[in-house]
């Protein structure tokens, strides 16, 4: 049995190497125009991950939701680090603050105007989770926490999750929302909505991924 699998991988090769698929020409055609004209958005790079290969997105996301999950679980049985060592000095505090304030406003443009310009969600996402991190290393991990449960951020958190997947499948099923103008600021479909909720999802699981650590790990 060996020796079939040995051959057919063999002759598999071969007819790799004899006889390869001829390459279209596309000297005349623009993919990037393409992209642009069916989705509706300037940003080629938002349309093809929410419109072209909206399948891996959706995993995507799905995948840093479990992410987030397991690392709830690996630690929760653990002990809680009894003292956090944090930024005391004041210059550290406004620096780090400052930090926060630009990449949180950074997070926010890249969110909504992700679909016009180079960005989107995962990169406001992330934006947004480096804005939560600088103000945790300042901060108490028993405020952080208070905020965290005032704010409802684990429920925001699934709730974006559900939302992104039932507005994917709507938009995988040929559902299609108006593409408006292009390069206004309100256009492109469904597309800024996906970037949006991407941004809040990436965000607030950051936001839990930190807490979860600094408890259990602490910052040094």
């Amino acid at each position: 049995m060996k020796w079939l699998y040995l051959l057919a991988g063999i002759a598999l090769y071969v007819k790799a190497l004899a006889m390869p698929n001829p390459a279209p020409d596309l000297s005349d055609i623009s993919i990037a125009e393409i992209v642009v004209r069916d989705s509706g958005v300037p940003n080629a790079v938002s349309g093809i991950i929410f419109r072209n290969r909206l399948y891996d997105t959706i995993y995507e996301v799905v995948v840093f939701t479990i992410a987030i999950m397991g690392a709830n679980f690996l630690l929760a049985n653990e002990k809680p680090i009894g003292k956090i060592e944090q930024f005391t000095d004041q210059p550290s505090i406004v620096l780090a603050r400052l930090g926060a304030t630009i990449s949180a406003l950074v997070g926010i443009e890249l969110a909504i105007r992700g679909h016009l310009s180079p960005g989107g969600g995962f990169a406001a996402g992330v934006a947004g989770g480096t804005a939560i991190g600088l103000v945790a290393i300042t901060s108490s991990s028993e405020s952080m926490q208070a905020i965290y449960q005032r704010w409802k951020a684990a429920t925001w958190e699934k709730i974006s999750v559900l939302l992104f997947i039932v507005l994917s499948v709507v938009t995988l099923a040929g559902g299609e929302l108006p593409h408006g103008e292009l390069g206004a600021l309100v256009s492109g479909g469904a597309t800024p909505l996906l970037n949006i909720l991407v941004a809040i999802k990436v965000a607030l699981g950051s936001w839990a991924v930190v807490l979860i650590f600094i408890r259990y790990r602490g910052l040094l």
